[in-house]
């Protein structure tokens, strides 16, 4: 019963990373979007311009979190293997 409970806790971090990929990747692309406006010499509203770079925050701590929670499951792991 333990391992599969290691194992579902990996997967969950495993998870919360391509859910944070996803959603900083969202924000990158949205920021990317409308920033080519100002390029093209209009000024996009800056207010949208933080929320979009919040949007990317967010992704990247989600991201993160997955990222920790993958790396205790690994350390739980290896501790009831020895």
């Amino acid at each position: 019963m333990r391992n599969k409970t290691q194992a579902n806790s990996a997967g969950a971090g495993d998870r919360l990373v391509r859910a944070g990929a996803i959603v900083f990747f969202a924000g990158a692309v949205a920021t990317l979007v409308t920033v080519a406006p100002m390029l093209l010499g209009t000024k996009p509203f800056p207010t949208f311009m933080f929320g979009l770079s919040m949007l990317m925050g967010v992704g990247f701590a989600i991201a993160g979190a997955g990222v920790l929670r993958s790396i205790a499951a690994q350390r739980r792991q290896a501790r009831s293997a020895r």
